[in-house]
C-alpha cells in the first residue's frame, strides 16, 4: 500500500469516526430537547407556622378509645385504652385552588371538623395549614385520600397511649371533690370571719381547678372522640420555558454529557490498551 493510499484510508476512518460522533451528539441533543419539560416548578420557601400559631390558641386535644378484651381467669374483661393519634402531612401543589377544594371535600365526606386554619400568601406563593378532627373509624380512610393531594413531601402517623394520663386526671378530680366537700362542711360549722374568708377562697381555688380538670377530661369523652390530621399545603409557581431557552438548555446539557461520556470511553480504551500491552509483554518474556 502506497503512502497516498494510507493517507486516503486514514482520512476515510477519521471521516467515519467524526460522522459517527456527530450523529451520536445529534441523537442525544434531540432526546434531551424532546424530554425537557416546557413547564418548571419554581421553588419557593415553605413557611411552617402551624405549631407556633396553634400554641397561642386554645385548640381542643383529640383523644379516642379502644376497647381490649383481657382474659382474667375464665371471664374476659373489657379494658378501655385512651390514645392520641396524629397524622402529619406536608404537600406542595401547582394547582392550589383545585387541591384546596378537594381537601375540604374530603373533610366533609368523612365527617371531619376543622379545628384550626391558617391561610396566607399571594397567588403563586400561598400556603394553607389545617388541623382536622376526624372520627377514629374514618382516620385511615381519610389519610389514604389526603396523601393523594398534590405532591407529598413528608408524612407520618404518631400514636400515643393516654390511658395513664386519663386515670390521673380522674383521680385528681375525685381528690379535689373530696377536699371541696370537707371544706364546705367546715364552713357550715361557723367560726371567725377570717377563717370563713380563707375557707371561701380555698373553695374558690378548688372550683377553678375542677373546672380546668373538667375541660381536660371532656376531651376524653367518647361522644367527642377524634383523631387528628395536620395538613400543610404549599403552592408552587409554574413558569413556562420558551423554545429558544429549551434549545440552549438542551445543547449545554448535551455538550456536558457528551464530553463526560467521551472522557469515560477514552479512559476505558487507554486502560484496556495498557492491560493488553502488559499481557503481551509478559507472554513474550
Amino acid at each position: 500500500m502506497t503512502q497516498s493510499d494510507m493517507k486516503t484510508t486514514l482520512k476515510n476512518k477519521i471521516g467515519k469516526l467524526s460522522l459517527g460522533l456527530s450523529i451520536g451528539f445529534i441523537i442525544l441533543f434531540i432526546f434531551r430537547l424532546t424530554t425537557e419539560k416546557e413547564e418548571t416548578v419554581v421553588a419557593t420557601p415553605i413557611f411552617q407556622q402551624t405549631e407556633s400559631l396553634e400554641s397561642n390558641l386554645e385548640i381542643r386535644k383529640n383523644y379516642a378509645t379502644k376497647r381490649h378484651s383481657v382474659a382474667l381467669g375464665q371471664a374476659p374483661m373489657l379494658v378501655d385504652q385512651k390514645y392520641e393519634k396524629i397524622a402529619d402531612i406536608q404537600s406542595i401543589s401547582t394547582v392550589f385552588d383545585r387541591d384546596e377544594d378537594q381537601l375540604r371535600k374530603y373533610v366533609a365526606d368523612y365527617n371531619g371538623l376543622i379545628q384550626f386554619e391558617n391561610k396566607n400568601g399571594n397567588s403563586g406563593y400561598r400556603s394553607l395549614n389545617l388541623t382536622i378532627g376526624v372520627p377514629p373509624e374514618h382516620f385511615d380512610a381519610i389519610y389514604q385520600q389526603l396523601i393523594q393531594i398534590g405532591t407529598i413531601q413528608a408524612k407520618q402517623i404518631t400514636k400515643k397511649d393516654k390511658t395513664n394520663e386519663y386515670k390521673e386526671l380522674r383521680a385528681k378530680k375525685l381528690s379535689l371533690e373530696k377536699i371541696r366537700t370537707s371544706l364546705i362542711n367546715l364552713k357550715a360549722e361557723g367560726g371567725r370571719i377570717e377563717e370563713y374568708i380563707q375557707l371561701e377562697n380555698r373553695i374558690l381555688e378548688i372550683e377553678q381547678q375542677l373546672q380546668a380538670l373538667g375541660v381536660s377530661l371532656g376531651n376524653f369523652d367518647e361522644e367527642n372522640e377524634f383523631c387528628t390530621v395536620k395538613f400543610s399545603l404549599t403552592e408552587r409557581k409554574v413558569t413556562h420555558t420558551d423554545l429558544s431557552q429549551r434549545i440552549i438548555s438542551a445543547f449545554l446539557w448535551t455538550l456536558s454529557t457528551y464530553l463526560q461520556l467521551m472522557t469515560v470511553l477514552l479512559l476505558i480504551a487507554g486502560f484496556s490498551y495498557l492491560i493488553v500491552s502488559t499481557i503481551e509483554k509478559l507472554r513474550k518474556k
